[in-house]
């Protein structure tokens, strides 16, 4: 093991689900370049087949790393490592990302991170440029996606407490069934806020899963079912659209307001809290952000939602994470092992990451 030096640019690699995701930073996180290709051959068969996204990663990134090179104008001689998505994820996408990654980095003799998915959303909101003032240890994370719906305490990097998440679906897995009961493409999430807008958020009594218990676990598995319900009189028939929009209207309520309910439940926990972050594809639902912007009001602490871009999957944050788990070691003085042999997990939660040298709350003050 040893002490890594990062003082040349890290070239990082997201493939873990379906986008394909290149970008290359500087070792202070400033963005060099990245090229993010989202896989649209998905949407004709309601959602992510594993092994066609696997292949398309396969196919597509050589092309998109050489494209971000070429954006940054640097060469591969230029990188001082290489990082990916090793987990969690679609086991497919993650083993064709990570051993592309580890194959530029055997091939140039430079040192391989291997970053957590979860960690990388995690760490975005500290990204230099995302807000205008530093974001500093602990905080609230609020990460809801299509995969993930979890509250989880940050207290540094590599120190991570999972206050509570979904125990059966996940909210941008709900938007997206929800779209498709409504006649709706995939993904569903930006297509049903549009057509709430033009409903009424009240028109339709709709449940609010585990709203008011103890705690902040999430459940939406009820809530779809009551959707199911109340459009099962027209049986195949195309809903009328004034309806639909009532329903998509009252459904991404609901959502917002156990969101809200969540995140308070979760400050409680964690009252030392500096933050509410929100991360994740469904953080980019506009009346989910401003349910959040309330609790952190009330809280009297800052709101925190990076630009959409860097909510939905994306290598920038891949990137970042492992520059701040670089950090993280040299911090404590500590070696850092090269992550070469960090095989992919298609789950690998927070709690399990390999961490030292964290920076507490104490240190960034």
């Amino acid at each position: 093991m040893a002490i890594f030096s990062l003082t040349s640019p890290i070239l990082a690699i997201e493939t873990s689900c379906d986008e394909t995701a290149c970008a290359i930073l500087s070792p202070d996180g400033a963005i060099l370049a990245e090229t993010v290709h989202t896989q649209s051959g998905h949407a004709a068969l309601g959602g992510v087949v594993p092994e066609i996204a696997a292949r398309a990663h396969l196919a597509l990134l050589p092309g998109i790393v050489a494209e971000t090179l070429d954006k940054s104008g640097l060469t591969l001689d230029e990188i001082g490592a290489f990082a990916a998505c090793t987990g969690p994820g679609l086991i497919g996408g993650l083993i064709v990302g990570s051993n592309y990654a580890k194959g530029l980095a055997i091939a140039k003799d430079r040192p391989f991170v291997a970053v957590n998915h979860i960690e990388a959303h995690a760490l975005t909101a500290r990204l230099p440029g995302v807000v205008d003032h530093e974001i500093k240890f602990p905080y609230l994370l609020l990460l809801v996606s299509g995969g993930h719906c979890q509250c989880v305490a940050v207290r540094g990097v590599g120190s991570y407490e999972k206050l509570g998440g979904t125990i059966d679906d996940a909210a941008g897995e709900a938007f997206d069934k929800v779209a498709k009961m409504l006649g709706l493409g995939w993904p569903g999430g930006p297509a049903l806020e549009k057509l709430a807008s033009e409903g009424r958020p009240d028109a339709v009594n709709l449940p609010r899963p585990l709203m008011g218990r103890e705690g902040c676990d999430f459940s939406f598995s009820g809530l779809k079912t009551a959707v199911a319900r109340q459009i099962a009189s027209y049986g195949m028939e195309a809903l009328p659209r004034a309806f639909a929009a009532d329903i998509a209207a009252s459904f991404q309520r609901c959502v917002s307001e156990v969101m809200a309910d969540r995140a308070r439940h979760a400050l409680a926990l964690i009252p030392d809290a500096r933050s509410l972050v929100v991360a994740g594809g469904v953080a980019a639902n506009g009346m989910i952000r401003r349910a959040l912007e309330t609790v952190s009001t009330h809280a009297d602490i800052p709101f925190v939602a990076p630009p959409l871009r860097l909510c939905t999957d994306n290598a920038v944050m891949v990137g970042w994470a492992a520059i701040e788990t670089i950090r993280s070691y040299r911090h404590a003085g500590q070696a850092m092992e090269d992550g070469i042999s960090a095989a992919p997990r298609p789950r690998w939660p927070l709690t399990e990451i390999v961490a030292a040298g964290q920076i507490a709350a104490d240190e960034t003050d």
